[in-house]
């Protein structure tokens, strides 16, 4: 995994994948007493980052690939089943029964076939070997993938330029994480042409594995499997592949509560009029209600969030 990916993945996304904006609200700016960027991942195609990812990942196949399989909360199967369909291909999603029906529902709008298990008691990985060995399905991960994490690490080559044109040289980038994917793609990015901007993780408390693994210098495990609103970045574990890359290049994690990115999806709609999903909005989460200092650029990589959820942020915030 390396630089010259993400710029061949750039290259194969072009035309593809929007250029997101990076948004700056002054009266947000003024009530946190910092400036606070927000790169609007929620704007890409399929509504998140993922499909940056999927569309390399996929476009990166060899010719003749049959069909392919992901295991996702959401996001991650929305990217792939969108990019398999421009590509010809058959797509199977595996994902967990309680991910929101928006999402399963939209994985198959967009033409995959959706397989649904129980996270609490089924191993997804077991569950999609299965399926590839019987059907003849090429895995595309959610993150542990090089091709993955080359294609999320665009969105560090457009924080770069944009954060330039704004004037900013050194701040610090704040990353909602999962298993790391978008967060490693982007630090590698940041190091070839931002090295003034560092990047943080950003989790829910109670699955901050990326960074108490960070802290321990070895990958660890979070204790269970749900129990929290940001459905999009619960995963078992940091990655193979992502964490050596963000053990050398990112800072200190970050853990904010479940009510604070809540009152992030809050804030971001009626100051940036944006809608963003729990998942999404820890990072200006962590920005607005963390130990942090302006300028910070935070990522709202998701903007799929579940209607139920949304309103009672709204009531509970707006």
């Amino acid at each position: 995994m390396n630089f010259a990916m993400i710029e061949a993945a750039a290259g194969r996304l072009a035309g593809h994948a929007r250029l997101t904006p990076l948004l700056n609200a002054p009266l947000l700016d003024a009530a946190f007493g910092k400036r606070v960027f927000v790169k609007a991942e929620c704007l890409q195609i399929t509504g998140s980052f993922k499909f940056r990812g999927a569309w390399s990942a996929v476009s990166a196949l060899p010719a003749g690939t049959r069909g392919v399989l992901a295991y996702s909360s959401g996001n991650h199967g929305q990217g792939v089943a969108l990019a398999a369909a421009r590509h010809g291909m058959t797509a199977v999603v595996v994902m967990p029964a309680d991910a929101p029906a928006v999402k399963i529902a939209n994985t198959k709008a967009y033409g995959a076939e959706v397989v649904l298990y129980d996270r609490a008691t089924e191993d997804r990985d077991a569950v999609g070997a299965a399926l590839c060995e019987t059907r003849g399905l090429v895995l595309i991960k959610p993150f542990d993938d090089a091709q993955v994490i080359a294609g999320q690490g665009t969105v560090g080559l457009e924080i770069a330029a944009q954060a330039h044109d704004a004037g900013v040289e050194a701040a610090d980038v704040l990353v909602c994480c999962g298993g790391g994917g978008l967060s490693a793609g982007i630090a590698l990015a940041l190091e070839a042409r931002a090295p003034g901007l560092r990047l943080r993780t950003v989790e829910p408390v109670g699955f901050d594995d990326m960074a108490r693994s960070l802290l321990a210098g070895e990958r660890l495990r979070n204790a269970q499997a749900s129990g929290s609103v940001c459905d999009a970045i619960l995963t078992p574990a940091p990655g193979e592949l992502t964490f050596p890359v963000l053990q050398r290049l990112a800072g200190p994690g970050i853990a904010v509560t479940d009510a604070q990115a809540l009152q992030a999806m809050a804030l971001a709609f009626t100051h940036l009029r944006i809608v963003l999903e729990p998942g999404g909005a820890v990072a200006l989460a962590a920005a607005l209600f963390g130990d942090t200092e302006g300028p910070v650029i935070c990522v709202a990589s998701g903007g799929n969030a579940d209607p139920a959820v949304f309103r009672d942020a709204l009531a509970r915030f707006g």
